[in-house]
C-alpha cells in the first residue's frame, strides 16, 4: 500500500520547464540590454552636443564685466561726471549665521537706515549664497576707520572699492549733464538688456541720457571655471570691456557760476551761445537739484521733497520753460517787416498810449501810459513801443508773421543735443483751426505783434534766435558736447560738427538797420537797457517784460498788491560785440518785472565773462538782483521820466 500511495518526480518535465524559463530570461536580459545599448547610443550619438554643452555649461560660466562709464568735462577741463572708488561695506551670506544678529552688532559701528536695510533684502532675494550683498554704500573716512579697529569682529562682512558714478559740482549743471540711476523695468524697454550685463546703472537724464550710446561703453566677459555650486575657481578666458568715451563739452563752468550767481534770488535760465559755432557756453536752470541723490537711488524723503517743491527744482526751464518772448520779439518782427517790404525804415506810426482796431473799442495798451508820439522803427524797438508792433502786426498779419519767424527756428525744437526739449508755439490761422476749431481773430494778430497772447518761446529758443540774427541769417544747432575721445587713449578728441543752415536776411538792409535799432536799445538815451552801456565793448539788445496773468480793460498793474508769483517775468537778449559777434545771450527772470533793469545787467555779467576773460569776474557789479532790490520804486509820475527810465521794459 505504502508503494502504491508514493508518488514519482517527472524529471523530463521539470527539464523542459527549466530550459523554458531560462529562455525567457535571457530574452529579457537581451532586451534590457538592447534598451540600454540605445540609451547609450541615444546619449553618446545622438544628443552628444547637447550634454556637452550642459556639461560644459556646468562647468564653465560666461561672467560680464561691466565697462567703466566714460566722463564728461567742460571746455577748460573741469570734470563734471566722474567716477569715483567709494568703498562698500558687504555681508557674504554663507559666512553668516544670522543676518539679524550681523546687521544688529554692524549698527553699532556704522550708521544703517531703514532704507539701507530695504536694498539689502531686496539684494538678498536676486544673489547667491556665496554673493556679497552690500549693506552700506559710501562710507566716510571716519566710519572706514571705526570699522578697520572693530572688523576682526565681522568675519562674515568685507569693505569693497566699487566705482561711483558722482558729479563734483552738484546743483551747478544738473539740468544739462543729468544723471545715472539703477536700471528699471521702463529703462529696458529702451536699452538692449546683454549690453548691460553686468551694469546696474544707466543714464536717466541730461547728457548722462542723450549720449548713453558713447558714454557706458562696451561689455566685456570673463570665463571661469566653477564647481558644483557654482562658486569660480579659475579664469579661462578674459575678454576686457571697452571704456566708455569722455565728453568734452562747449560748457564754462566759470561763467556757468557766474550766470547762476547773477539771478541772485530769482528763479529763472540763461543761454549763453557761441555765435560762430553754436556751442552753448551756458545753461543755467534755477533753481537745480543735486544728482548725486539719484546714483545710488534718491530716498522718497528727497524726491517728495523735490518733487512737491513749488519752485520746481527737477525741471528744466532752460529747454522745456515755455514763456510769452514778450517785447524780445520785436526785432525780429521789425526785421520780418523791413524784408517783406511791409514798412520803410523811416517810416512813422504815432502812439497815444493804446491801439484800436478799426471799429472797436477795445484798447491796446502802451507800457508807456503816456505814449511815445511819432516814432520810427529803429526809434519804436530801442524804446520798446508797443503800439508801434500793434499796428504793424496787423499790417503784416499772423500768416505772414509766422512765415518770416520760423527761419529763426521759433515753434520748433531747436536740435539741442539733450532730452525733452519744448518746441514752443509759434502761431497762426491753421495751427488755431487745427487745436481748436476756431477762427483767427484779428485782437489776437495784435497781441501777437508784442510776443504775448499763444506766442510761446523756450531761453534756448531766444538764445539761438538771437545767435542767428547776430550771424547774419547763419542758424546754427545749438550743441553741448564739442568733442569726445575714448576714456583710455591720450590724444586730441575728435571734434563734432553742428547742423547749420543760412538765409538771406539782408534784403533792403533789413539786417543793418535790425542791429542798429537793436544797438540803441543799449546805446541810446532813451534806450530801455541803457543801464548796461560800458567802454569796453558794445552790446546790441530787446528787453521784455511777459505778463504772467491778464489785466482787464479797466484795472491797472498794481504790484503792491500781487503775490509774488504773479509778477512779470522779466526777459532780455543781446549779443556783443556788435561789430563782429561773438556770444548771444538770452535771460528770463521770472517775476523779475523789469527786463531792463533785472534781465539785462545779468546778461552783461554773463557777456563780461566771456568777452573780458577771468580778470573781470571780480568786478564790483552791486548786488545781485534780488525781488526787493531790483524792482522798479513804484509809478512813475510823469510821461519824461517813464521814457527817461524805461519804466516797466
Amino acid at each position: 500500500m505504502d508503494y502504491q500511495q508514493r508518488s514519482f518526480r517527472n524529471y523530463p518535465h521539470e527539464a523542459r520547464l527549466f530550459v523554458g524559463r531560462a529562455w525567457v530570461a535571457v530574452l529579457l536580459i537581451a532586451l534590457l540590454f538592447l534598451v540600454l545599448l540605445g540609451q547609450l547610443f541615444r546619449l553618446q550619438i545622438i544628443d552628444y552636443e547637447r550634454y556637452r554643452t550642459e556639461s560644459r555649461d556646468n562647468r564653465v560660466k560666461l561672467r560680464p564685466l561691466s565697462p567703466t562709464r566714460g566722463q564728461i568735462f567742460d571746455r577748460n577741463g573741469v570734470a563734471l561726471a566722474v567716477n569715483r572708488l567709494n568703498h562698500s561695506l558687504e555681508i557674504v551670506p554663507q559666512h553668516t549665521d544670522s543676518f539679524d544678529d550681523t546687521i544688529e552688532r554692524l549698527g553699532q559701528v556704522v550708521r544703517i537706515t531703514e532704507e539701507d536695510l530695504e536694498r539689502f533684502q531686496r539684494l538678498r532675494r536676486q544673489r547667491r549664497r556665496f554673493d556679497n550683498i552690500p549693506i552700506r554704500t559710501r562710507l566716510d573716512q571716519t566710519e572706514l576707520a571705526r570699522f578697520a579697529v572693530q572688523g576682526h569682529l565681522f568675519p562674515e562682512v568685507v569693505i569693497s572699492a566699487v566705482p561711483t558714478r558722482e558729479y563734483p559740482l552738484k546743483t551747478l549743471a544738473s539740468h544739462l549733464v543729468g544723471y545715472v540711476g539703477r536700471i528699471s523695468d521702463q529703462d529696458l524697454e529702451r536699452i538692449n538688456p546683454s549690453d548691460y550685463a553686468g551694469t546696474s546703472h544707466v543714464g536717466k537724464a541730461g547728457l548722462e541720457k542723450s549720449y548713453e550710446g558713447l558714454l557706458h561703453g562696451s561689455v566685456g566677459m570673463q570665463r571661469e571655471e566653477v564647481n558644483a555650486v557654482g562658486r569660480p575657481l579659475r579664469i579661462l578666458e578674459r575678454e576686457p570691456p571697452v571704456t566708455g568715451r569722455n565728453l568734452h563739452l562747449y560748457l564754462d563752468t566759470r561763467i556757468q557760476e557766474i550766470a547762476r550767481t547773477a539771478l541772485g534770488e530769482y528763479n529763472g535760465a540763461i543761454v549763453a551761445i557761441e555765435v560762430e559755432t553754436g556751442g552753448v557756453i551756458a545753461m543755467v536752470s534755477k533753481p537745480g537739484f543735486d544728482p548725486n541723490l539719484f546714483v545710488d537711488g534718491i530716498s522718497n524723503a528727497d524726491y517728495q521733497a523735490l518733487l512737491n517743491s513749488p519752485d520746481t527744482p527737477l525741471f528744466n526751464r532752460a529747454i522745456k520753460g515755455q514763456y510769452p518772448p514778450a517785447s524780445t520779439i520785436k526785432p525780429f518782427i521789425g526785421w520780418a517787416a523791413l524784408f517783406s517790404g511791409s514798412i520803410e525804415p523811416e517810416e512813422k506810426i504815432s502812439c497815444p498810449g493804446y491801439f484800436q482796431l478799426p471799429k472797436q473799442e477795445h484798447r491796446y495798451r502802451c507800457w508807456n501810459r503816456w505814449g511815445h508820439g511819432p516814432v520810427n522803427l529803429l526809434q519804436a524797438i530801442a524804446n520798446s513801443c508797443d503800439v508801434y508792433f500793434y499796428d504793424l502786426a496787423v499790417q503784416m498779419g499772423i500768416d505772414q508773421l509766422n512765415l518770416y519767424l520760423q527761419p529763426f527756428g521759433f515753434g520748433q525744437a531747436s536740435g539741442i543735443d539733450l532730452p525733452g526739449e519744448s518746441p514752443g508755439l509759434l502761431p497762426s490761422r491753421d495751427w488755431k483751426e487745427a487745436t481748436y476749431g476756431k477762427p483767427w481773430y484779428p485782437g489776437e494778430t495784435v497781441i501777437a505783434g508784442i510776443g504775448q497772447g499763444y506766442f510761446l518761446t523756450t531761453p534756448l529758443q531766444l538764445a539761438s534766435a538771437t545767435a542767428t540774427l547776430a550771424s547774419g541769417g547763419v542758424r546754427r544747432e545749438p550743441k553741448l558736447v564739442r568733442a569726445v575721445d575714448l576714456g583710455s587713449t591720450v590724444g586730441k578728441p575728435v571734434a563734432l560738427r553742428a547742423n547749420s543752415q543760412r538765409f538771406d536776411m539782408d534784403r533792403q538792409h533789413s539786417h543793418a538797420l535790425t542791429v542798429q535799432a537793436m544797438d540803441e536799445v543799449v546805446q541810446g538815451k532813451l534806450g530801455t537797457a541803457k543801464g548796461i552801456r560800458n567802454s569796453n565793448y558794445r552790446i546790441a539788445g530787446k528787453t521784455g517784460t511777459a505778463q504772467v496773468f491778464g489785466i482787464k480793460q479797466d484795472e491797472t498793474y498794481d504790484k503792491e498788491t500781487l503775490a509774488r508769483r504773479l509778477l512779470d517775468h522779466a526777459l532780455f537778449i543781446a549779443f556783443a560785440p556788435v561789430e563782429r559777434p561773438r556770444i548771444a545771450v538770452a535771460v528770463v527772470v521770472e517775476n523779475g518785472e523789469s527786463g531792463g533793469k533785472v534781465a539785462a545787467p545779468i546778461s552783461k555779467r554773463v557777456m563780461d565773462a566771456y568777452l573780458l576773460g577771468p580778470e573781470y569776474d571780480e568786478l564790483d557789479e552791486g548786488l545781485p538782483p534780488t525781488p526787493d532790490n531790483a524792482r522798479s520804486p513804484g509809478p512813475t509820475p510823469d510821461r519824461e521820466t517813464a521814457i527817461e527810465e524805461g519804466y516797466s521794459e
